[in-house]
């Protein structure tokens, strides 16, 4: 006998956010599918390290500053359109990366793709927050194991098809953003939730509120430690493309498992910013002993595995914060937190490879774990301000329906 999810069940959710979601999960795998063909990329077009890590720098960039504009757009636009036009842009500058014949070409053309990235991304969480049966908690879980789902596949497929050909990731990346473009278009008839037109100042001013600010510049140092292992790692591995993407995929495996199973109970016991320093500080001691350890490629892989089991937790405890420390518009803060954390992510590939490069590969480890250090000091040292994460005040209104003034309308 067989019984349907109940009402408050995370399954039980509108076709628009199963839509949203499984779009999601493609679009992330488009995160770590180059991860294991950086080697192969900087071997076969004749670049250095530091300019193959620039195809990440590039793509976070880029989604960093057009993360600030996503709000404003979707308020004009519509979710939909949104999330298609992301998508579509995705698909056409992964095509033409993998027809690329230069690092710097694909340099570029990964600024665009992280254009679109931008695009959905933002707009994919304020959609599937806004529409989810459930209440944000379970929205917000039902997100976080779409990004685990896809950064775990992305690396295996990635992997898979980059000991084909350095080119075959891109092309791959192009044909499933294809059909998650199709499974949109189909599933995903309206905005899944009302339009918000918000002032095209909004995200910027967004980030004069105290808490979300402080979390901004705790996830721009968090970040450092982030790409350091998903971006860096490649290199000091030595792996193939296939020992690569099942690196990479256990690490991804961990931070859905994580995300989903781990990070609900512990919020549940204990207050967002415990976990949160908490869990930065175990971070950081991680990348320490891979400062130790870097020249042992089997101890390497454990450490990123570990690495991935924290970072599900501090995905998943850091956006339920970003939503919860405010009363703006989910989609205003989720812009304005997302564009600062990806400028900080943006930095580490190439900052990785440059402190390589000057004393070795434990430095950027060594780097990476100070700066998550300290992400976990700014936490500790702002628990006063964040204590509305911690439930010490009322909860936040529902506002999707309307923009809380934050400047005058554009």
């Amino acid at each position: 006998m067989t019984h349907a999810a109940p009402e408050g069940s995370i399954l039980h959710q509108p076709k628009a956010v199963w839509a949203v979601a499984f779009a999601s999960v493609i679009a992330f795998m488009g995160i770590g599918l180059v991860d294991p063909i950086l080697p192969a990329i900087s071997e076969q077009l004749d670049a250095t390290p530091t300019q193959a890590e620039l195809l990440f720098t590039s793509y976070l960039l880029v989604t960093g500053i057009a993360m600030l504009f996503t709000s404003w757009v979707s308020g004009r636009i519509g979710a939909r359109a949104t999330l298609l036009s992301g998508l579509a842009l995705v698909i056409l500058f992964a095509a033409l990366a993998g027809a690329s014949g230069t690092v710097d070409q694909i340099i570029g053309l990964r600024a665009g793709w992280g254009l679109g990235n931008a695009l959905f991304i933002s707009t994919a969480l304020a959609t599937i927050v806004g529409a989810a049966s459930g209440g944000a908690a379970n929205a917000i879980i039902l997100y976080e194991a779409a990004l685990g789902l896809g950064i775990a596949i992305g690396p295996l497929l990635g992997g898979a098809l980059g000991s084909v050909s350095w080119r075959a990731p891109f092309f791959g990346t192009a044909a499933l953003m294809a059909i998650g473009f199709l499974a949109l278009a189909v599933l995903l008839k309206g905005d899944g939730a009302p339009r918000v037109r918000v002032p095209l100042s909004a995200p910027f001013k967004a980030l004069a509120h105290p808490g979300l600010r402080l979390l901004a510049i705790a996830a721009v140092l968090y970040n450092i430690g982030f790409f350091t292992l998903l971006a860096y790692s490649p290199f000091p591995l030595g792996f193939g493309e296939i020992g690569l993407g099942l690196t990479f995929f256990g690490w991804g495996v961990g931070l859905a498992i994580t995300s989903v199973l781990v990070a609900p109970r512990l919020t549940a016991r204990f207050p967002r910013t415990l976990v949160l320093s908490t869990t930065l500080a175990l971070l950081a001691l991680d990348l320490a002993v891979g400062a130790l350890v870097v020249a042992s490629a089997a101890a390497l892989v454990v450490i990123v595995v570990v690495g991935g089991l924290l970072l599900g937790v501090l995905n998943t405890v850091f956006t339920e914060s970003v939503m919860e420390v405010t009363d703006l518009p989910r989609s205003v803060a989720s812009s304005s937190y997302s564009s600062v954390r990806f400028l900080g992510g943006a930095a580490a590939p190439p900052l990785a490879a440059w402190l390589a490069a000057l004393a070795g590969d434990w430095l950027a480890y060594a780097v990476a774990a100070v700066a998550v250090l300290g992400a976990s000091v700014v936490i500790l040292s702002g628990r006063s301000t964040l204590a509305r994460v911690d439930g010490h005040a009322p909860e936040p209104l529902e506002v999707e329906a309307e923009a809380i003034s934050v400047g005058d309308a554009v």
